[in-house]
Protein backbone atom coordinates (compact mmCIF):
# COMPACT_ATOMS: atom_id res chain seq x y z
CA UNK A 1 0.00 0.00 0.00
CA UNK A 2 1.14 3.55 -0.76
CA UNK A 3 0.60 6.68 1.32
CA UNK A 4 -0.06 10.19 0.00
CA UNK A 5 0.40 13.65 1.47
CA UNK A 6 -2.75 15.65 2.18
CA UNK A 7 -1.14 18.56 0.31
CA UNK A 8 -0.36 16.56 -2.82
CA UNK A 9 3.13 17.89 -3.48
CA UNK A 10 5.26 15.05 -2.11
CA UNK A 11 5.90 11.60 -3.61
CA UNK A 12 3.88 8.67 -2.32
CA UNK A 13 5.71 6.37 0.11
CA UNK A 14 5.42 2.85 1.42
CA UNK A 15 4.43 2.26 5.04
CA UNK A 16 7.93 2.12 6.57
CA UNK A 17 9.14 5.23 4.75
CA UNK A 18 5.94 7.15 5.63
CA UNK A 19 6.42 6.21 9.30
CA UNK A 20 10.09 7.19 9.26
CA UNK A 21 9.34 10.49 7.51
CA UNK A 22 6.50 11.52 9.84
CA UNK A 23 5.55 14.91 8.38
CA UNK A 24 5.46 14.91 4.58
CA UNK A 25 8.11 17.12 2.90
CA UNK A 26 5.40 19.46 1.58
CA UNK A 27 4.11 20.05 5.12
CA UNK A 28 1.15 17.71 4.72
CA UNK A 29 0.19 14.54 6.58
CA UNK A 30 0.29 11.03 5.15
CA UNK A 31 -2.89 9.05 4.54
CA UNK A 32 -3.51 5.71 2.77
CA UNK A 33 -3.92 6.09 -0.98
CA UNK A 34 -7.14 4.09 -0.60
CA UNK A 35 -8.98 3.02 2.55
CA UNK A 36 -9.58 -0.74 2.84
CA UNK A 37 -13.02 -2.21 3.52
CA UNK A 38 -13.03 -4.42 6.63
CA UNK A 39 -16.78 -5.08 6.64
CA UNK A 40 -16.33 -8.67 5.44
CA UNK A 41 -13.61 -9.46 7.99
CA UNK A 42 -15.46 -8.55 11.17
CA UNK A 43 -16.77 -12.07 11.81
CA UNK A 44 -13.29 -13.62 11.85
CA UNK A 45 -11.98 -10.74 13.98
CA UNK A 46 -14.42 -11.34 16.86
CA UNK A 47 -12.44 -13.98 18.78
CA UNK A 48 -8.99 -12.44 18.36
CA UNK A 49 -6.89 -11.13 21.22
CA UNK A 50 -5.89 -7.49 21.14
CA UNK A 51 -2.43 -8.17 19.69
CA UNK A 52 -3.85 -10.61 17.11
CA UNK A 53 -6.44 -8.04 16.03
CA UNK A 54 -3.77 -5.34 15.78
CA UNK A 55 -1.65 -7.57 13.54
CA UNK A 56 -4.57 -8.44 11.25
CA UNK A 57 -5.48 -4.77 10.93
CA UNK A 58 -1.97 -3.40 10.36
CA UNK A 59 -0.88 -6.06 7.88
CA UNK A 60 -3.23 -4.46 5.33
CA UNK A 61 -1.23 -1.21 5.58
CA UNK A 62 2.31 -2.38 6.41
CA UNK A 63 2.71 -4.39 3.23
CA UNK A 64 6.46 -3.73 3.05
CA UNK A 65 7.14 -5.55 6.35
CA UNK A 66 7.15 -9.39 6.24
CA UNK A 67 4.10 -10.78 8.04
CA UNK A 68 6.18 -12.77 10.56
CA UNK A 69 8.24 -9.68 11.41
CA UNK A 70 5.17 -7.49 11.77
CA UNK A 71 3.60 -10.06 14.09
CA UNK A 72 6.72 -10.01 16.29
CA UNK A 73 6.68 -6.20 16.40
CA UNK A 74 3.01 -6.08 17.34
CA UNK A 75 3.26 -8.82 19.96
CA UNK A 76 6.23 -7.07 21.61
CA UNK A 77 4.29 -3.80 21.73
CA UNK A 78 1.57 -5.10 24.07
CA UNK A 79 3.63 -7.03 26.63
CA UNK A 80 3.86 -4.14 29.11
CA UNK A 81 0.13 -3.62 29.66
CA UNK A 82 -1.16 -4.47 33.13
CA UNK A 83 -4.66 -5.64 32.16
CA UNK A 84 -4.78 -8.88 30.15
CA UNK A 85 -7.54 -7.42 27.98
CA UNK A 86 -5.14 -4.56 27.05
CA UNK A 87 -8.14 -2.27 26.43
CA UNK A 88 -10.89 -3.45 28.82
CA UNK A 89 -14.45 -2.37 28.00
CA UNK A 90 -16.37 -1.91 31.27
CA UNK A 91 -20.15 -1.49 31.56
CA UNK A 92 -21.26 1.29 33.92
CA UNK A 93 -25.01 1.32 33.36
CA UNK A 94 -27.72 1.13 30.72
CA UNK A 95 -26.25 2.14 27.35
CA UNK A 96 -23.03 3.27 29.04
CA UNK A 97 -19.55 1.78 28.86
CA UNK A 98 -16.07 3.05 29.55
CA UNK A 99 -13.13 1.93 27.42
CA UNK A 100 -10.04 2.01 29.63
CA UNK A 101 -6.99 2.94 27.59
CA UNK A 102 -4.51 3.56 30.40
CA UNK A 103 -3.11 0.17 31.38
CA UNK A 104 0.16 0.63 29.46
CA UNK A 105 3.56 1.60 30.89
CA UNK A 106 2.85 5.36 31.13
CA UNK A 107 -0.82 5.00 32.15
CA UNK A 108 -2.27 6.85 29.14
CA UNK A 109 -3.88 5.99 25.81
CA UNK A 110 -0.80 7.16 23.91
CA UNK A 111 0.96 3.90 24.88
CA UNK A 112 -1.13 1.97 22.35
CA UNK A 113 0.52 3.74 19.44
CA UNK A 114 3.87 4.71 20.89
CA UNK A 115 4.91 1.29 22.15
CA UNK A 116 4.28 0.12 18.58
CA UNK A 117 6.04 3.10 17.02
CA UNK A 118 9.10 2.55 19.21
CA UNK A 119 9.32 -1.03 18.01
CA UNK A 120 8.84 0.03 14.39
CA UNK A 121 11.69 2.51 14.72
CA UNK A 122 13.92 -0.13 16.34
CA UNK A 123 13.14 -2.52 13.48
CA UNK A 124 14.03 0.12 10.90
CA UNK A 125 17.32 0.93 12.64
CA UNK A 126 18.28 -2.75 12.60
CA UNK A 127 17.17 -3.43 9.03
CA UNK A 128 18.65 -0.29 7.49
CA UNK A 129 21.65 -0.06 9.84
CA UNK A 130 20.84 3.57 10.44
CA UNK A 131 20.39 5.78 13.47
CA UNK A 132 17.33 7.95 14.09
CA UNK A 133 16.59 11.09 16.06
CA UNK A 134 12.99 11.52 17.14
CA UNK A 135 11.34 14.87 17.84
CA UNK A 136 7.94 15.40 19.42
CA UNK A 137 5.83 17.98 21.21
CA UNK A 138 3.47 17.15 24.04
CA UNK A 139 0.70 18.69 26.08
CA UNK A 140 1.12 15.94 28.66
CA UNK A 141 0.88 12.24 27.83
CA UNK A 142 2.44 11.94 24.37
CA UNK A 143 5.90 12.84 25.65
CA UNK A 144 6.03 10.21 28.36
CA UNK A 145 4.60 7.51 26.09
CA UNK A 146 7.04 8.37 23.28
CA UNK A 147 9.98 8.36 25.65
CA UNK A 148 9.02 4.98 27.09
CA UNK A 149 8.63 3.57 23.58
CA UNK A 150 12.29 4.43 22.83
CA UNK A 151 13.83 4.27 26.28
CA UNK A 152 17.48 3.25 26.06
CA UNK A 153 17.20 1.88 22.52
CA UNK A 154 20.55 1.85 20.69
CA UNK A 155 20.92 4.16 17.71
CA UNK A 156 18.14 6.51 18.83
CA UNK A 157 17.77 9.82 20.63
CA UNK A 158 14.44 11.39 21.52
CA UNK A 159 13.72 15.08 22.04
CA UNK A 160 10.38 16.05 23.58
CA UNK A 161 9.16 19.65 23.79
CA UNK A 162 6.62 20.47 26.48
CA UNK A 163 5.19 23.72 27.91
CA UNK A 164 6.90 24.46 31.18
CA UNK A 165 4.44 24.55 34.08
CA UNK A 166 1.50 23.41 31.92
CA UNK A 167 1.64 19.64 32.38
CA UNK A 168 0.85 17.83 35.61
CA UNK A 169 3.80 17.25 37.99
CA UNK A 170 3.61 13.48 37.50
CA UNK A 171 3.40 13.81 33.72
CA UNK A 172 6.59 15.89 33.87
CA UNK A 173 8.33 13.36 36.09
CA UNK A 174 7.52 10.57 33.62
CA UNK A 175 9.52 12.53 31.04
CA UNK A 176 12.33 13.89 33.20
CA UNK A 177 13.15 11.06 35.62
CA UNK A 178 14.04 8.26 33.19
CA UNK A 179 17.73 8.07 34.10
CA UNK A 180 18.77 7.19 30.52
CA UNK A 181 21.00 9.23 28.26
CA UNK A 182 19.09 9.05 24.96
CA UNK A 183 16.15 11.08 26.35
CA UNK A 184 16.01 14.89 26.29
CA UNK A 185 13.02 16.55 27.95
CA UNK A 186 12.88 20.16 26.70
CA UNK A 187 10.78 22.51 28.83
CA UNK A 188 9.86 25.55 26.73
CA UNK A 189 8.47 28.92 27.72
CA UNK A 190 5.00 29.04 26.16
CA UNK A 191 2.13 26.76 25.22
CA UNK A 192 1.84 23.41 23.49
CA UNK A 193 0.83 25.25 20.33
CA UNK A 194 4.13 27.17 20.48
CA UNK A 195 5.99 23.87 20.75
CA UNK A 196 4.02 22.33 17.91
CA UNK A 197 4.60 25.36 15.67
CA UNK A 198 8.38 25.11 16.23
CA UNK A 199 8.28 21.37 15.59
CA UNK A 200 6.56 21.81 12.23
CA UNK A 201 9.00 24.53 11.19
CA UNK A 202 11.95 22.29 12.05
CA UNK A 203 10.47 19.43 10.06
CA UNK A 204 10.05 21.84 7.17
CA UNK A 205 13.84 22.35 7.08
CA UNK A 206 14.69 19.45 4.77
CA UNK A 207 18.48 19.82 5.07
CA UNK A 208 18.34 19.71 8.88
CA UNK A 209 15.86 16.87 8.80
CA UNK A 210 18.04 14.79 6.47
CA UNK A 211 21.24 15.59 8.38
CA UNK A 212 19.87 14.13 11.61
CA UNK A 213 17.49 11.50 10.20
CA UNK A 214 14.73 13.28 12.08
CA UNK A 215 11.36 11.60 12.59
CA UNK A 216 8.14 12.52 14.40
CA UNK A 217 6.26 10.83 17.23
CA UNK A 218 3.35 13.26 17.39
CA UNK A 219 0.00 12.18 16.01
CA UNK A 220 1.10 13.69 12.71
CA UNK A 221 2.83 10.29 12.32
CA UNK A 222 0.74 7.89 10.27
CA UNK A 223 1.49 4.92 12.54
CA UNK A 224 -0.01 6.75 15.52
CA UNK A 225 -3.42 7.07 13.92
CA UNK A 226 -3.53 3.55 12.46
CA UNK A 227 -2.56 1.96 15.78
CA UNK A 228 -5.35 3.88 17.52
CA UNK A 229 -7.93 2.58 15.03
CA UNK A 230 -7.47 -0.85 16.59
CA UNK A 231 -8.89 -0.11 20.04
CA UNK A 232 -12.09 1.24 18.49
CA UNK A 233 -12.43 -1.96 16.50
CA UNK A 234 -11.64 -4.08 19.57
CA UNK A 235 -14.25 -2.27 21.68
CA UNK A 236 -16.87 -2.43 18.90
CA UNK A 237 -16.38 -6.20 18.64
CA UNK A 238 -16.74 -6.58 22.43
CA UNK A 239 -20.17 -4.93 22.45
CA UNK A 240 -23.30 -7.10 22.21
CA UNK A 241 -24.10 -7.50 18.50
CA UNK A 242 -27.44 -5.69 18.92
CA UNK A 243 -25.72 -2.56 20.27
CA UNK A 244 -22.95 -2.15 17.72
CA UNK A 245 -24.95 -0.28 15.10
CA UNK A 246 -26.08 2.34 17.63
CA UNK A 247 -22.77 3.04 19.33
CA UNK A 248 -21.42 6.53 19.80
CA UNK A 249 -17.81 6.79 20.90
CA UNK A 250 -17.28 9.75 23.22
CA UNK A 251 -13.72 10.97 22.80
CA UNK A 252 -11.91 13.49 25.01
CA UNK A 253 -9.58 15.16 22.52
CA UNK A 254 -7.58 18.29 21.82
CA UNK A 255 -5.42 17.39 18.82
CA UNK A 256 -8.16 15.44 16.95
CA UNK A 257 -5.93 12.40 16.38
CA UNK A 258 -7.82 10.13 18.76
CA UNK A 259 -11.27 10.74 17.31
CA UNK A 260 -9.90 10.78 13.75
CA UNK A 261 -8.75 7.18 14.22
CA UNK A 262 -12.29 6.07 15.06
CA UNK A 263 -13.77 8.07 12.18
CA UNK A 264 -11.34 6.48 9.72
CA UNK A 265 -12.40 3.05 10.98
CA UNK A 266 -15.99 4.01 10.25
CA UNK A 267 -14.92 4.85 6.70
CA UNK A 268 -13.34 1.38 6.49
CA UNK A 269 -16.70 -0.36 6.80
CA UNK A 270 -17.25 -0.65 10.57
CA UNK A 271 -20.83 0.38 11.40
CA UNK A 272 -20.25 3.00 14.08
CA UNK A 273 -23.20 5.36 14.56
CA UNK A 274 -21.17 8.43 15.46
CA UNK A 275 -18.59 10.23 17.56
CA UNK A 276 -18.77 12.98 20.13
CA UNK A 277 -15.79 15.28 20.35
CA UNK A 278 -15.43 16.16 24.05
CA UNK A 279 -13.22 19.20 24.65
CA UNK A 280 -12.20 21.08 27.75
CA UNK A 281 -12.43 24.88 27.87
CA UNK A 282 -9.90 25.06 25.02
CA UNK A 283 -12.71 24.42 22.64
CA UNK A 284 -11.62 25.04 19.04
CA UNK A 285 -13.00 21.63 18.00
CA UNK A 286 -16.30 22.17 19.84
CA UNK A 287 -16.72 25.52 18.08
CA UNK A 288 -15.75 23.93 14.76
CA UNK A 289 -18.46 21.27 14.92
CA UNK A 290 -21.01 23.68 16.34
CA UNK A 291 -20.53 26.44 13.75
CA UNK A 292 -18.50 25.11 10.82
CA UNK A 293 -15.78 27.68 11.49
CA UNK A 294 -12.27 26.65 12.52
CA UNK A 295 -10.92 29.62 14.49
CA UNK A 296 -7.93 29.67 16.81
CA UNK A 297 -8.25 31.19 20.27
CA UNK A 298 -5.99 31.76 23.27
CA UNK A 299 -4.92 28.67 25.24
CA UNK A 300 -6.26 28.61 28.79
CA UNK A 301 -4.48 26.37 31.34
CA UNK A 302 -6.98 23.82 32.66
CA UNK A 303 -7.57 20.85 34.94
CA UNK A 304 -7.35 18.64 31.82
CA UNK A 305 -3.95 19.84 30.56
CA UNK A 306 -3.43 17.28 27.81
CA UNK A 307 -6.24 18.99 25.90
CA UNK A 308 -4.87 22.53 26.30
CA UNK A 309 -4.55 22.95 22.54
CA UNK A 310 -5.94 25.48 20.05
CA UNK A 311 -4.41 24.20 16.80
CA UNK A 312 -5.42 20.56 16.25
CA UNK A 313 -2.65 19.19 14.05
CA UNK A 314 -4.60 16.12 12.92
CA UNK A 315 -7.54 18.15 11.69
CA UNK A 316 -5.81 18.47 8.32
CA UNK A 317 -6.43 14.78 7.66
CA UNK A 318 -10.15 15.32 8.24
CA UNK A 319 -10.10 18.40 5.99
CA UNK A 320 -8.62 16.26 3.19
CA UNK A 321 -11.72 14.07 3.16
CA UNK A 322 -14.10 16.98 3.83
CA UNK A 323 -12.96 18.73 0.62
CA UNK A 324 -13.24 15.58 -1.49
CA UNK A 325 -9.56 14.60 -1.31
CA UNK A 326 -8.65 17.73 -3.26
CA UNK A 327 -5.05 18.45 -2.20
CA UNK A 328 -5.08 21.91 -3.77
CA UNK A 329 -8.11 22.79 -1.65
CA UNK A 330 -6.33 21.49 1.45
CA UNK A 331 -3.41 23.79 0.68
CA UNK A 332 -5.82 26.71 0.30
CA UNK A 333 -7.56 25.95 3.61
CA UNK A 334 -4.31 25.56 5.53
CA UNK A 335 -2.78 28.69 3.99
CA UNK A 336 -5.86 30.72 4.90
CA UNK A 337 -5.86 29.36 8.44
CA UNK A 338 -2.15 30.06 8.88
CA UNK A 339 -2.59 33.61 7.56
CA UNK A 340 -5.80 34.57 9.37
CA UNK A 341 -6.24 32.05 12.20
CA UNK A 342 -9.66 31.03 10.87
CA UNK A 343 -11.45 29.19 8.08
CA UNK A 344 -15.20 28.80 7.54
CA UNK A 345 -16.25 25.63 5.72
CA UNK A 346 -19.21 26.00 3.33
CA UNK A 347 -21.68 23.07 3.36
CA UNK A 348 -19.64 21.26 5.97
CA UNK A 349 -20.85 17.69 6.61
CA UNK A 350 -20.90 17.07 10.36
CA UNK A 351 -23.27 14.10 10.24
CA UNK A 352 -20.92 11.70 12.06
CA UNK A 353 -20.06 14.15 14.83
CA UNK A 354 -21.45 15.98 17.78
CA UNK A 355 -19.40 17.98 20.27
CA UNK A 356 -19.40 19.15 23.87
CA UNK A 357 -17.35 21.60 25.93
CA UNK A 358 -16.44 21.22 29.60
CA UNK A 359 -15.02 24.03 31.72
CA UNK A 360 -12.80 23.76 34.79
CA UNK A 361 -15.78 24.80 36.90
CA UNK A 362 -17.69 21.71 35.66
CA UNK A 363 -15.01 19.02 35.77
CA UNK A 364 -14.95 18.35 39.55
CA UNK A 365 -18.74 18.08 39.69
CA UNK A 366 -18.78 15.60 36.80
CA UNK A 367 -16.09 13.51 38.48
CA UNK A 368 -18.11 13.48 41.70
CA UNK A 369 -21.30 12.55 39.83
CA UNK A 370 -19.63 9.64 38.00
CA UNK A 371 -18.19 8.37 41.26
CA UNK A 372 -21.49 8.73 43.12
CA UNK A 373 -23.64 7.16 40.38
CA UNK A 374 -21.31 4.43 39.12
CA UNK A 375 -18.57 4.03 41.73
CA UNK A 376 -16.08 4.89 39.00
CA UNK A 377 -13.05 7.15 39.44
CA UNK A 378 -12.16 9.02 36.27
CA UNK A 379 -9.38 11.44 35.45
CA UNK A 380 -10.24 15.06 34.46
CA UNK A 381 -9.90 14.40 30.71
CA UNK A 382 -12.24 11.42 30.84
CA UNK A 383 -14.66 13.51 32.94
CA UNK A 384 -15.13 15.82 29.95
CA UNK A 385 -16.55 12.84 28.07
CA UNK A 386 -19.32 12.26 30.61
CA UNK A 387 -20.97 15.59 29.88
CA UNK A 388 -24.11 15.51 27.67
CA UNK A 389 -24.32 11.77 27.00
CA UNK A 390 -26.92 10.92 24.36
CA UNK A 391 -29.64 8.74 25.96
CA UNK A 392 -30.66 7.39 22.54
CA UNK A 393 -27.22 5.96 21.80
CA UNK A 394 -25.00 3.29 23.28
CA UNK A 395 -22.28 5.51 24.74
CA UNK A 396 -18.68 4.31 24.96
CA UNK A 397 -16.59 6.90 26.80
CA UNK A 398 -12.89 6.63 26.12
CA UNK A 399 -10.96 6.82 29.40
CA UNK A 400 -7.69 8.30 28.24
CA UNK A 401 -5.50 8.44 31.37
CA UNK A 402 -5.23 6.86 34.80
CA UNK A 403 -6.68 9.00 37.59
CA UNK A 404 -3.43 8.34 39.50
CA UNK A 405 -1.72 10.88 37.20
CA UNK A 406 -3.90 13.69 38.63
CA UNK A 407 -4.10 13.01 42.39
CA UNK A 408 -4.72 16.61 43.50
CA UNK A 409 -7.67 17.08 41.14
CA UNK A 410 -9.19 13.72 42.12
CA UNK A 411 -8.77 14.43 45.83
CA UNK A 412 -10.45 17.82 45.52
CA UNK A 413 -13.38 16.32 43.60
CA UNK A 414 -14.17 13.10 45.49
CA UNK A 415 -11.92 13.01 48.56
CA UNK A 416 -9.81 10.08 47.34
CA UNK A 417 -6.21 10.17 46.15
CA UNK A 418 -5.46 7.37 43.68
CA UNK A 419 -1.86 6.14 43.43
CA UNK A 420 0.17 3.84 41.21
CA UNK A 421 3.51 2.20 42.13
CA UNK A 422 5.28 3.39 38.96
CA UNK A 423 4.31 6.99 39.70
CA UNK A 424 5.23 6.78 43.38
CA UNK A 425 8.69 5.51 42.42
CA UNK A 426 9.29 8.61 40.29
CA UNK A 427 9.02 10.94 43.28
CA UNK A 428 12.43 9.88 44.60
CA UNK A 429 14.26 10.18 41.27
CA UNK A 430 16.19 13.25 40.10
CA UNK A 431 14.63 15.49 37.49
CA UNK A 432 16.71 16.09 34.33
CA UNK A 433 15.28 18.66 31.97
CA UNK A 434 16.49 21.44 29.71
CA UNK A 435 14.88 24.90 29.65
CA UNK A 436 14.69 26.35 26.14
CA UNK A 437 13.12 29.26 24.35
CA UNK A 438 10.34 28.06 22.03
CA UNK A 439 12.01 29.20 18.81
CA UNK A 440 13.21 26.83 16.07
CA UNK A 441 16.79 28.16 16.03
CA UNK A 442 17.32 27.40 19.73
CA UNK A 443 15.81 23.93 19.38
CA UNK A 444 17.86 23.17 16.27
CA UNK A 445 21.03 24.15 18.10
CA UNK A 446 20.18 21.81 20.97
CA UNK A 447 19.49 18.92 18.62
CA UNK A 448 22.75 19.65 16.76
CA UNK A 449 24.62 19.31 20.05
CA UNK A 450 22.93 16.11 21.29
CA UNK A 451 21.69 14.12 18.28
CA UNK A 452 22.96 10.59 17.79
CA UNK A 453 25.32 10.49 14.81
CA UNK A 454 24.65 8.42 11.72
Amino acid sequence: MRFLSTRGQAPSLGFSDAVATGLAPDGGLFLPETLPDFSHDLGRFEKLSYAELCFEFLRVFATDIPAATLREIVNASYTKFEDPAIAPLKPLGKNLYVLELWHGPTLAFKDFALQLLGNLYAHQCRERRETINVLGATSGDTGAAAIHGLLGRPGTAIFILYPDGRVSPLQERQMTCTGVDNVFALAIDGTFDDAQHSLKEIFGDQDFRTKHRLSAVNSINLARVLAQCVYYLYAWLKLPAGERGNVEFVVPTGNFGNVLAGWLLQKMGVQIRGFRVATNQNDILYRMFATGEYRVGAVQPSLAPSMDIQVASNFERFIYFAVGRDASKVREVMATFQRTGAYAFPNFDRSSFSASRCTDAEIPGIMAHVYREHGYVCDPHTACGFKELNPDRVNVVLSTASPAKFPETIRAAIGLEPTHPSLEALKAKPVVRHRLKPDPATIRAFIDAHAVAR
